[in-house]
């Protein structure tokens, strides 16, 4: 079976990518250790859009859902820091785009 890759496209302002950022880099661990997961790679935009993209690969789409319906929505869930209000969102658009692998390659050697 074919690997499964999720690619979550944020629509990120200016003045909001260094607490994007930081959000993800805090996160540190949150999906490594979910079963299927497979890899995770946040893309910065170097010029023209101001859209990030949110790469991660799956064993399978099952693997992918369980993990959307388990750990990501209990750590998007409830209030910030110490129980207080959830922060305000970083990006202002999200579209989650999916494919599956047909053909890969790696460095020779």
């Amino acid at each position: 079976m074919p690997s499964v890759v999720k690619i979550n496209v944020l629509t990120v302002p200016a003045e909001q990518r260094e607490v994007l950022e930081q959000r993800f880099a805090s996160r540190a661990g949150a999906v490594e250790g979910s079963d299927g997961f497979e890899w995770f790679e946040l893309l910065r935009p170097l010029e023209g859009t101001d859209q990030y993209l949110v790469y991660t690969r799956w064993r399978s789409e099952e693997d992918f859902q369980n993990w959307m319906d388990g750990s990501m929505r209990a750590a998007h869930q409830g209030g910030g820091e110490g129980g207080g209000e959830r922060p305000k969102p970083a990006a202002s658009g999200s579209t989650l785009w999916s494919f599956e692998v047909v053909q890969q390659a790696a460095p020779k050697g």
